[in-house]
């Protein structure tokens, strides 16, 4: 069976140069880091490189990039540390964050008594600026915001500019899970007065298990993880040397080839959104997903009009790889949060959600098969609610 994979936004497949590059690193680059003589430092030299790098693409400084394991070590390292190290008192964010991001959260509530603010999105999955503000404006105490750049399961963007200008106004610091979003947009740190960013080097075809922090300089920021130097002392432990020769190449990959990519998955997108629309009757679409503006082009958030909780596995069984929301939600008995924000009680009951996300390897061919593929499915179903309330 020819398989297809339409579950980018979980995680990519790996390029074949990220591979090699990887590859010779561990032949060569084998010593450690932190060792004083040329093995170590010449492992070192390499992950400065890639630090700069990434620091470039940012225009930000490299003493402000931190590697890690993944956005997820990230987002707990600098909501944790804020609350610990910077006498955060009070967090605002919303119930469509990433799972990472919310339980840290609710750790910092329950251990530390943090107050928190969520900002409830409207039907369409997006955040309310004017009620942002309102908080900002109602506490004197030490905020930080936490809000997602793009969102994983129905691809809402973020005016991430104006959300950081509203911090800065009003004394609060701002947090953004820009996973989803790094190496796909052009991001400018420098105009963006943004104080803590995430990312993970495997949603741009490099490899799982590392990814960076972005801390801004003179943030008072420490580390969670404790017991060396490395990484200015704000994530101990020897670093992962191939995993960041792979994260540089697939960054430098992904910014070199950022234009064609952009427009290809653009196309694959919308030719998506057609297929579908005109091959099942009465599928909506969730958030603005559907849309070309403020949605993320890797991801379709689709809305069949029948209930299966199956489809993944029946999908999955017919060889095409999709998924019915986040992947750390996966096998969940009940809908996501971010579902539960945008979907109507009816449409919880009686219909099911489909997330597609694309890559630049995504072609035509492998849409056409999953359309045919769902038709296929559709037809066990008698669609009898097309006209079930879109929130």
């Amino acid at each position: 069976m020819n398989k297809i994979y339409l579950d980018n936004a979980a995680t990519t497949p790996l390029s074949e140069e990220v591979i090699d590059a990887m590859v010779e690193t561990m032949k060569i680059n084998f010593g450690n880091p932190s060792s004083t003589h040329s093995f170590g430092q010449d492992a070192k030299i390499l992950i400065e490189n890639v630090r700069r790098q990434v620091a470039d693409y940012l225009h930000v400084t490299p003493a402000e990039i931190i590697f890690t394991s993944c956005g997820t070590e990230s987002n707990n390292m600098i909501i944790k540390s804020s609350v610990e190290h910077l006498g955060i008192e009070r967090i605002i964010s919303s119930p469509m964050e990433h799972k990472c991001v919310s339980e840290s959260i609710l750790d910092m509530k329950n251990r530390k008594g943090v107050e928190v603010a969520y900002i409830r999105p409207n039907e369409k999955g997006d955040i309310d600026l004017v009620k942002l503000e309102e908080l900002l404006k109602g506490s004197d105490k030490k905020t930080l915001v936490s809000l997602m750049h793009a969102n994983n399961e129905i691809g809402n963007i973020v005016d991430i500019k104006k959300i950081a200008q509203l911090c800065k106004e009003n004394n609060a610091l701002f947090h953004s899970d820009t996973v989803q979003t790094m190496a796909h947009m052009n991001l400018d740190l420098s105009d963006i007065p943004v104080d803590f960013a995430s990312c993970s080097a495997h949603k741009f075809h490099g490899p799982k298990g590392i990814g960076f922090a972005f801390i801004r300089k003179a943030s008072g920021l420490k580390g969670i993880i404790t017991g060396g130097p490395q990484e200015r002392s704000l994530r101990a432990g020897t670093e992962n040397v191939a995993g960041i020769a792979g994260l540089g190449k697939a960054l430098e990959l992904s910014l070199n080839n950022m234009e064609a990519y952009t427009q290809h998955m653009q196309d694959i997108k919308k030719y998506t959104i057609d297929r579908v629309s005109a091959e099942i009757p009465g599928i909506k679409f969730n958030g603005r997903s559907s849309e070309a503006d403020n949605s993320l082009y890797t991801v379709v958030s689709l809305l069949l009009p029948y209930k299966n909780p199956l489809i993944g596995l029946q999908l999955d069984m017919k060889g095409v790889a999709v998924s019915q929301g986040s992947a750390c939600s996966s096998g969940a008995s009940k809908p996501s949060m971010v579902m539960m924000m945008v979907l109507s009680e009816d449409e919880m009951d009686n219909c099911t959600p489909l997330r597609v996300s694309f890559s630049h390897m995504t072609t035509k061919e492998d849409i056409d098969v999953f359309v045919n593929a769902l038709k296929e499915i559709s037809k066990d179903f008698v669609i009898e609610n097309t006209n079930v309330e879109h929130r």
